[in-house]
Parts: structure tokens; sequence; C-alpha cells
């Protein structure tokens, strides 16, 4: 399936024209509808699949950018994915006026991270652990993220950020949709689909 018989908008056509992206690949194409749709999605595929676009490109389309306040949060476990999922993201926005995406996330200035917040940050890509900091200290607000990203869900649990998951979902809006990735499905993922998700279309890559 082309990009271009989806239902996008020209902002997101253009930038993924410029970026050369024609075909979806499979799990882009069982999942961009259904996000568009407003389902909740629990995606399985390895890393390399094209993920970020089969999540991000519908995101941004759901978007309010005449709203500074915070729309979605994507949670990576790693401050490398957290960077290089914003980056994809900025990617697919570059044509999208008034669109603000911050990646927050351990070992960097915080000072900074507040300070891009203080702009208005529609979508936040983040590490759990920073995050929970940015949102003790009044920085980060969540009532209105009405889309919650899990990248590589199977790992966040692994490192031990069950908690962390936990408390950032009770912050969130009760409207919510949850898109949860991850490579493998092991019962702990089961049970977090089933804690947070409803309306749950299961892709496998």
């Amino acid at each position: 399936m082309y990009f271009d018989e989806l239902d996008l908008n020209d902002y997101v056509l253009d930038a993924l024209d410029d970026m050369q992206f024609e075909t979806c690949t499979p799990i882009q194409e069982s999942c961009i509808p259904h996000i568009l749709a407003g389902r909740d999605i629990l995606g399985v595929a390895q890393t390399g699949t094209g993920k970020t676009a089969a999540f991000g490109i519908p995101l941004l389309q759901r978007i309010d950018t005449d709203s500074k306040e915070t729309q979605a949060i994507v949670l990576s476990p790693t401050r490398e994915l957290c960077l290089q999922i914003a980056d994809d993201l900025n990617a697919f926005a570059r044509y999208i006026p008034h669109v603000h995406i911050v990646p927050v996330y351990g070992g960097a200035s915080i000072e900074a991270q507040i300070r891009s917040l203080r702009h208005g940050a529609q979508i936040i890509v983040a590490t759990p652990g920073r995050l929970i900091d940015l949102m003790h200290r009044g920085k980060a607000r969540l009532d209105n993220a009405r889309n919650v990203v899990f990248d590589e869900a199977d790992e966040m649990l692994n490192m031990g950020f069950v908690e962390d998951v936990e408390e950032i979902m009770s912050h969130t809006s009760d409207e919510r949709r949850v898109l949860l990735f991850s490579a493998t499905m092991p019962e702990r993922i089961i049970r977090l689909s089933k804690t947070y998700m409803r309306d749950t279309e299961i892709v496998r890559v």
C-alpha cells in the first residue's frame, strides 16, 4: 500500500515525499488506519520494521496545533531511543505549523528540558524516570494527554519501570488512547494491555 492511499493530510504526505517514503511497511499498513480511527493498538514487531512511522504519522495527524497543551506522550526505555523517536517525529512533522515535540530523558540538563517545555509541547517523548521528575516539579502536565505510546514496552518492563508507568498513566486523560509496541508478548505485556487498553486491535508482524 502507498502512503497516499491512506487518509493522511498534505503536510504529512509532503514530508514523506521529501523522505522518499512511498510504500508502507506491513506494520504501517496495519496500524495507521486503526490509529486514525481511534483504536488502541497492541503491536508486536521487531526493531527496524517501521514502528515509529506506524504510530508517529497518525499521532501527528491527531494533534490539535491550536493548543499548546501536551496531547501525546511517547515512552521509551532508553535515552538513545527517545532521541531517535523525537528526530523521526520532527522529520514527519516538518511541514506541520506550530507543532512542538520535546524529548526529555535522564543524563542531560533538566533545566534545558524545562525551558523547552515552557514553550508548549504537544508531544513529549520521554524516558519514564525523567518524565516523572518533571511531573513532580509541575513542569510536565499530562491531564490532556489523550494519546500514550509505549515503544519497546517489553524492554521498559525488563528495566523495572512498572511503577513509573503506573504513576504516569494515573496522570493522563481518562479519554486516552494507548498504543503499545513490543518485540515480544510475555504475560506482563498482556497484563499491561488489559489494565490500560480497550477496543484493542492486535497487530503482529
